[in-house]
């Protein structure tokens, strides 16, 4: 295992920067996400910790070592594609030894390795059939269980889910959870997807643009937000975003006077953020009141979007009596719940 540290990373194709200043100190054992819309920066910035891209300025150290100018193969780590990357025409024994072929090591010793790597993940009965007689999960495991063999410092995963289908990702997301949790190798996941970067890491980095917009553990992530790029990223349905100005000392949004303590300049023009979790339909007058547009059964709950004074936001009420289409709601929420970003869409503490 090893720590991955990167100081002001940046990589630039010509005159364009694609990564700006990166820093980020990732810890022993630790499992953390690189997550972010298509374009963000976060395969990138996985090719260049395995050294498949270079970097442009800047320093990536694994471990106590400095690997800038390491190819890929002296910095002992090992990398999970999205295409698994296995070959059909050898078992899947062969395919997961295949990164032992040049080690200095008994012919015995590497197929104990093979064996207890194929133990771990469950793949022991499939030895010996080709990739073509398995199923996406477990060609997916064949292409982990190759870079298991060799027993790497840091792992490093560049979207392995998003070939699988709803059902095999959660299975996966809970199966690579669980192999962390039991080898306590470092590990470095990219994806796109914020539910599997909520669910698997130990903390997230958030990206767009090439820049980090917060580093934190999915609780911090959710629930405080470091602007309103992550505020709506994060969670699904997105946070509702409502625009706010505090005036006698009260908010004023959407026709509505909300009493709070806030250390605001008067006048001041902010954005409130309140998730569909925290907004839902009551029998009684609450936060706003408006018409439900549309309805979003979910089994055990309903998504409701409700148009309060021309603006739609999203709240939830219970699957079994949901509104109908059309009816006018009221609308509670916890006001501690809320979230006020200023004008630049930062929060405010």
């Amino acid at each position: 295992m090893a720590t991955v540290t990167l100081r002001n990373l940046v990589k630039a194709y010509g005159s364009t920067e694609v990564l700006h200043s990166i820093n980020l100190d990732i810890a022993n054992g630790e499992f953390v996400v690189l997550v972010g819309p298509s374009g963000c920066g976060k395969s990138t910035t996985l090719r260049m910790i395995a050294g498949l891209e270079e970097v442009t300025s800047g320093e990536i150290m694994i471990g106590d070592r400095v690997v800038n100018h390491l190819e890929p193969k002296q910095r002992n780590i090992a990398m999970v594609f999205q295409n698994y990357a296995i070959y059909p025409h050898l078992t899947v024994r062969n395919n997961i030894g295949f990164g032992l072929r040049t080690a200095k090591m008994p012919k015995a010793d590497k197929q104990k390795r093979i064996e207890e790597v194929a133990a771990i993940l469950s793949m022991t009965d499939y030895l010996e059939r080709k990739p073509a007689q398995l199923s996406g999960g477990q060609r997916q495991r064949v292409a982990i269980g190759r870079a298991m063999v060799r027993e790497p410092s840091v792992f490093l995963f560049d979207e392995p889910l998003s070939n699988l289908d709803a059902q095999l990702r959660t299975q996966m997301r809970l199966e690579i959870k669980k192999l962390h949790q039991r080898v306590g190798t470092t590990i470095v996941f990219v994806t796109h997807d914020q539910v599997e970067a909520m669910t698997m890491a130990d903390r997230i980095v958030i990206m767009k643009d090439g820049h980090i917009q917060q580093v934190g553990t999915p609780t911090e992530v959710f629930h405080k937000p470091a602007n309103t790029f992550v505020a709506q990223f994060i969670g699904a349905p997105s946070m509702n975003m409502l625009d706010a100005r505090w005036q006698g000392g009260r908010l004023h949004v959407a026709g509505q006077e909300l009493g709070t303590e806030l250390a605001l300049a008067e006048g001041s023009a902010v954005t409130l953020g309140i998730r569909p979790d925290d907004l839902v339909v009551s029998p009684e007058p609450g936060l706003f009141s408006g018409r439900v547009n549309v309805l979003e059964p979910l089994g055990s709950e309903t998504l409701v979007y409700v148009d309060i004074g021309g603006r739609e936001v999203i709240a939830r009420a219970s699957g079994r009596n949901p509104p109908r289409l059309g009816e006018s709601v009221h609308l509670a929420a916890d006001l501690a719940n809320m979230h006020l970003f200023d004008p630049s869409g930062k929060a405010i503490a």
